[in-house]
């Protein structure tokens, strides 16, 4: 199945924004009257990558702006909590049954039993299939008249977290009517409806009325895709918008303190070294990499304090994870670089990521290799890195955004068959870490397993944690009830208004 809704009306990113923001409407006011609240305007860092796919990282944009949602949704101590599921029970150790709260697709249709194990089965049968369901099989077959049971093929003691991942949204039949197409446009059943996508460069979203969660203050929602911080921060200074995201540390102390919020999030920077070919092939290349980086310069320096050195995989935001961290295991010792060629790649969608790629081509040379820095936009640069094309990556990686799940994140971005290995690592003994922490049924025990395994991927140098990271979202005075997930999964919500 391509990832794909529906032809572009434009290919490229607009570098900044061009004019204001009109309301879908022509006006700035809902039909209710001023007083029922404003159409919110937007402006996204990431543009789709994927055309929009559900199933790939575009689908936390489409989550984020409330189009979409699954069977679960996290809750604010990162457990599994009801959404399209009302409630669900688990009735052995592969099967669990869910039971459908009364709602709408935003085509009308109901959501029902055979319809969420349609969307359910379309998911298993993405190409490539989404991180979520890495290393998973599952078949859904719907169960009476609110029931959806779930099967797995080993034992899942996460599978309410796995389902919970934006990338398994639920979609209505009509979604799926082209062989090759997925069409979200009017499909889905969160609280607003995509009604129309410009391309790379825009998108239109109009309150769902008959939402089960209950009617949005706000009529709709205008977005921009914004790839340069500098133009996201003015465009919320002038008042050109509402909400901007990932303000550049640099423009936070151009914007009021009361629009500007610090949200400490489960995200890591992190330097990845493609440890299948080229120079960082060789172990002891790679911690000649890994000494010579200066993660407390980079936490100070380039993030002015909106950021904590580089202690692991996981971060402060990962609360239990400090107390149970171990050293790196089975590290090679460092090798002279003696001026060997390397290719260092990151992106400009977080403004501080090529700042950070300029400092670490500075410690690099310093130690002795020869650096090649490339910055482009992410969109034309995922491709590259997941096919392994650069010698080394900065790469800023939400470690709970697929799944929930501490240890989700290690078999997508670390095992041999992981779908978003950047640093191609291929490793049987971080293989086997990872899997007995995937077969780890209690929360504290699969806890440890998940440091245990992070120790060894440590221990590869394959990748090196950089800074664990604070979000600003730039907020309008004007506007309430933003949702500042440190999941960052939601953005805007039925309470979000200006």
């Amino acid at each position: 199945m391509r990832r794909r809704i529906r032809p572009f009306l434009a290919l490229v990113l607009a570098p900044v924004l061009a004019g204001c923001f009109a309301s879908g409407g022509g006006g700035s006011d809902s039909a209710d009257g001023p007083g029922a609240g404003s159409r919110l305007r937007v402006a996204l860092a990431f543009p789709p990558a994927e055309n929009l796919s559900p199933y790939g990282a575009d689908a936390t944009i489409l989550s984020r702006l409330g189009v979409t949602e699954g069977l679960t949704a996290l809750d604010a101590n990162g457990a599994a909590g009801p959404a399209l599921a009302a409630s669900w029970r688990q009735e052995n150790d592969r099967t669990w049954l869910f039971t459908l709260r009364e709602a709408t697709f935003q085509d009308g249709s109901k959501v029902t039993p055979a319809a969420v194990a349609a969307a359910l089965t379309h998911a298993t049968q993405a190409k490539p299939a989404p991180a979520a369901l890495a290393g998973v099989t599952l078949t859904a077959k719907p169960e009476g008249a609110t029931g959806v049971r779930i099967t797995t093929g080993a034992t899942d003691p996460v599978l309410p977290l796995r389902l919970s991942s934006p990338s398994l949204a639920v979609l209505s039949a009509k979604a799926y009517d082209k062989k090759d197409d997925v069409d979200l446009v009017g499909t889905a059943t969160g609280p607003f409806e995509l009604t129309k996508v410009m391309g790379a460069t825009a998108a239109t979203l109009d309150r769902y009325d008959d939402y089960w969660g209950g009617r949005a203050q706000a009529p709709g929602i205008d977005v921009k895709f914004v790839a340069d911080g500098t133009a996201r921060a003015s465009a919320l200074r002038t008042g050109q918008v509402d909400l901007a995201e990932a303000i550049p540390v640099a423009q936070a102390a151009t914007l009021d303190q009361n629009t500007r919020k610090a949200t400490a999030t489960t995200r890591t920077t992190s330097l990845l070294l493609n440890s299948k070919k080229g120079p960082f092939k060789d172990a002891a290349l790679r911690a000649a990499a890994r000494k010579a980086v200066d993660t407390s310069a980079l936490a100070k320096d380039v993030y002015e304090g909106y950021a904590d050195a580089g202690a692991g995989i996981y971060g402060p935001a990962v609360t239990w994870a400090e107390g149970r961290r171990t050293e790196p295991v089975g590290r090679a010792e460092p090798a002279k670089p003696e001026r060997t060629r390397i290719t260092l790649a990151t992106y400009d969608n977080r403004p501080e990521l090529p700042e950070v790629a300029q400092v670490l081509k500075q410690q690099l040379d310093k130690a002795g290799f020869d650096v090649t820095l490339e910055v482009r936009e992410y969109s034309r640069l995922e491709s590259d890195a997941l096919g392994g094309k650069f010698d080394a990556f900065v790469l800023a990686r939400n470690t709970l955004v697929d799944t929930g799940d501490p240890v989700s994140v290690l078999a997508s971005d670390y095992t041999c068959d992981g779908g978003y290995n950047i640093a191609q690592l291929c490793d049987k003994d971080v293989d086997r870490a990872v899997a007995k922490a995937e077969d780890t049924v209690d929360t504290a025990g699969r806890q440890d397993a998940a440091m245990a395994a992070e120790a060894r991927i440590l221990g590869t140098d394959a990748v090196v944690p950089l800074v664990h990271q604070r979000i600003i979202t730039g907020v309008g005075t004007s506007v309430s009830g933003a949702l500042l997930d440190p999941y960052e999964r939601t953005l805007v919500g039925i309470g979000t208004r200006r």
